[in-house]
């Protein structure tokens, strides 16, 4: 099975923990991520990337999104022709797209850059992850 490896960054949050970010590319350009495990879907920021689409691109999800403090956060989901995480490549990869401005305000706040959005569980798991902390890099199988 072939894997890829990806490196990471990790992100001190002061005294409220650590992140990891990986750097993805969609829309053809770069931008970082947050790998989350505790999250079961991967989710893109609406306000990010409603500048490199059009309206029609996303559609109206009937799930409730829960985490992020809320299950009645409004949700839409949108196929993405590209997305690439490192040199791993996904082709019509269906992402959740929601309201990140809180976590991007927490950013700020701290002097960190905004994220895209959150790789989480549904990548993870499919192309069974190995991350690994002490040599910051992310394994995906094919």
């Amino acid at each position: 099975m072939k894997s890829t490896k990806v490196p990471l960054e990790l992100l001190n949050l002061h005294d409220d923990g650590f992140h990891l970010l990986v750097e993805v590319v969609v829309f053809g350009q770069t931008f970082k991520a947050v790998l989350d495990t505790g999250a079961s879907k991967t989710v893109f920021d609406k306000t990010s990337i409603e500048k490199h689409i059009t309206q029609g691109d996303l559609v109206i999800s009937d799930k409730l999104s829960t985490g992020l403090g809320t299950n009645t956060m409004e949700s839409h989901t949108i196929i993405l022709p590209s997305i690439k995480i490192g040199a791993f490549k996904l082709k019509n990869f269906e992402a959740a797209v929601l309201d990140l401005s809180t976590i991007n305000q927490a950013y700020t706040s701290l002097n960190i850059s905004p994220v895209i959005g959150v790789i989480g569980g549904d990548i993870l798991q499919s192309y069974d992850a190995i991350i690994n902390y002490g040599k910051l890099h992310l394994k995906l199988f094919k």
